[in-house]
């Protein structure tokens, strides 16, 4: 008989037939059992030793002392003892609990087996919504446009999902706050100068915990705020009735229609009695939401603080074309945005969103990112530690030779479509992907996009007669062609990780620290100090932004000495750098210089379209 077998009988032995220690003879070689029959005994396992595994010699029982099958027991265990005699084994015995019958021969009625089949197909359903969402329960298909809610001091300027939901919301605030030092530590400093009061921001971002925990960091610094969701998959509903609760003007639901998305954003801007005077924004559609409706509104507007490589597009627009009439500061070129949330953050949440949604294995897949700005390094950078091949395509060559010398293989799209087994964008263009391309590839291929806009995957060229859609998942699509093959389509082109996944909170406080410095700094500038341009934020800030989070890793920075100050020319309190060096290799920046012979300013632009 196998060890395993024995072991797995003598699990079995009713605790009540194992004799206890003082029940033994001392010194006997022989363990009673309960119908007085003895078993060998190993005297140095009684002794604490390792006798068992290292056995004494002059110990060791004679080879007829070993078990054996006894026939008399139709091949029941025995123990042969040194003098011969047989001894049986003690008789397993099953331990069964009182209720352990009882429970596991319920059968569940019919009714009840529709109700545990529903339960289970609704909490896989959950676990892949976006941001873990308390509140995607199909339950409920009134749209919030519909109800009359009204928070526990009877306010009701707002339009959410359900504000029953605001303890879970607080609570994951909370959890947020942990890991934001730097918004605390702003939160801390500055709440009693209050440099923000009189501020009335309006906001359309991600409506996550982190954006939570930067509207609160305002509100404390003096700011009233209103607030709509820039993207209509990615708002936390939980969260939205926390900020609603707490008596924050917040109009978003996750899975807003296009109808609904403009909606909140006028509801947010067009309200009797109150007009902002600043705009915080990611994506730019605030800002063009007002310009195309309330253009008067800009005679009071002190600034515009944009994050998003597409909303930083269109401002630079507006400056070119001479209509952009307000200060505009650009957030996501600053160092601390730049290298920080769009590579390390997606470094990370490109794979869990799409471990989510398609429980994908990385080892062994074709990947082409198409893009190497910092997004596209992190998504290639992550799925090459995963094992999976990845392609890169690029219009820029310096981004070019960078992949190359990363070890990637730089492609044309339709140079790998047919064989790839995930398309990724990240290049804040559009018309990336098109149909073309779609219809090329091989059957279950995976097809995200990890840029800001929803422009970069031709979605709407597959919505045709032909084609057929199907909701395989939350934020999954499977789109079937005639012939049967189908492609994986996620949150239908829109950004990958905050519609699908989470993205890391530490990360989002470098980013949300940034862009309440830069309101404050629009909003207490002296009058000329900007005109009507688009500017980066202060070197100085961003260094001040990175020294903020650097206690919570307990680093300790080194310190100039006067004479090394002196001969590296700088202040010993920063700035480090000059506006012109370059943290990564790809900036949208303007760089002055100065002939000091000539005494004239020369103006360089460096622009890379390839703004990820």
């Amino acid at each position: 008989m196998s060890v395993q077998v024995v072991a797995a009988k003598m699990a079995e032995v009713d605790l009540k037939d194992v004799p206890t220690g003082k029940d033994l003879p001392a010194g006997s070689p022989m363990t009673p059992t309960s119908d007085g029959k003895k078993i060998p005994r190993n005297d140095q396992h009684e002794a604490g030793t390792l006798g068992l595994l290292t056995p004494n010699p002059a110990k060791m029982p004679q080879a007829s002392a070993m078990k054996r099958p006894d026939p008399q027991q139709n091949g029941g265990e025995a123990f042969v003892n040194r003098d011969g005699t047989v001894a049986e084994a003690p008789r397993m015995k099953k331990i069964q609990f009182a209720d352990q019958k009882q429970e596991f021969n319920k059968r569940p009625s019919k009714i009840g087996r529709r109700s545990l089949s529903r339960s289970i197909s609704q909490s896989s359903t959950d676990s892949y919504s976006s941001a873990a969402s308390y509140t995607d329960s199909s339950d409920d298909e009134t749209s919030p446009r519909d109800k009359q809610q009204k928070n526990s001091k009877g306010n009701g300027d707002f339009c959410i999902k359900n504000i029953k939901q605001a303890d879970f919301g607080r609570r994951e605030i909370e959890i947020a706050e942990q890991e934001m030092p730097a918004l605390m530590a702003l939160r801390k400093r500055a709440q009693g100068e209050k440099p923000l009061a009189g501020a009335k921001v309006v906001g359309c971002t991600h409506i996550t915990a982190q954006t939570a925990v930067l509207m609160e960091t305002l509100s404390a610094l003096g700011a009233q705020c209103r607030w709509a969701a820039c993207n209509i998959y990615s708002t936390q509903n939980e969260v939205a009735a926390a900020l609603a609760e707490g008596g924050f003007s917040v109009f978003a639901w996750k899975g807003e229609s296009e109808d609904d998305f403009w909606w909140c954003i006028d509801r947010c801007v067009n309200v009797e009695g109150w007009q902002p005077n600043m705009i915080l924004d990611d994506g730019g559609d605030l800002t063009h939401w007002i310009y195309k409706k309330y253009p008067n509104m800009f005679k009071k507007i002190k600034g515009i603080v944009e994050e998003s490589v597409t909303g930083v597009h269109r401002l630079y627009q507006l400056s070119k074309a001479g209509k952009l009439c307000v200060p505009a500061m650009n957030v996501n070129d600053s160092v601390t945005k730049q290298k920080f949330d769009n590579l390390y953050c997606c470094r990370e949440s490109i794979l869990d969103g799409l471990k989510r949604t398609t429980d994908v294995m990385f080892g062994g897949k074709q990947v082409v990112v198409c893009g190497y700005g910092e997004v596209g390094k992190g998504c290639c950078a992550a799925l090459k530690a995963m094992g999976s091949i990845v392609y890169v395509t690029e219009i820029d060559p310096i981004c070019a030779l960078q992949a190359c010398m990363d070890g990637f293989r730089l492609v044309k799209l339709n140079e790998v479509i047919r064989q790839v087994d995930i398309v990724i964008t990240c290049t804040g263009n559009k018309n990336v992907v098109v149909r073309e391309n779609l219809d090329r590839m091989k059957n279950s291929c995976i097809v995200c996009n990890m840029g800001h806009s929803n422009t970069e995957i031709d979605v709407a060229s597959l919505r045709t007669p032909e084609l057929t859609w199907e909701r395989v998942r939350s934020q999954v699509d499977h789109v079937i062609w005639p012939d049967g093959k189908r492609i994986v389509l996620l949150a239908e082109g829109r950004l990958l990780n905050l519609s699908c996944s989470t993205v890391p909170t530490f990360v989002l406080s470098i980013t949300a620290t940034t862009q309440a410095l830069a309101l404050i700094e629009l909003y207490n500038a002296p009058e000329g100090r900007y005109k009507q341009d688009v500017y980066l934020l202060p070197k100085k800030m961003d260094e001040y932004v990175a020294s903020l989070h650097l206690p919570t890793f307990d680093a300790h920075l080194t310190e100039l000495s006067d004479e090394q100050a002196k001969y590296l020319g700088l202040n010993k309190n920063g700035p480090f750098k000059p506006n012109y060096y370059r943290y990564v290799w790809k900036q949208q920046l303007w760089v002055w210089t100065i002939n000091a012979k000539l005494g004239i300013y020369v103006q360089l632009y460096t622009y890379v379209f390839n703004n990820y």
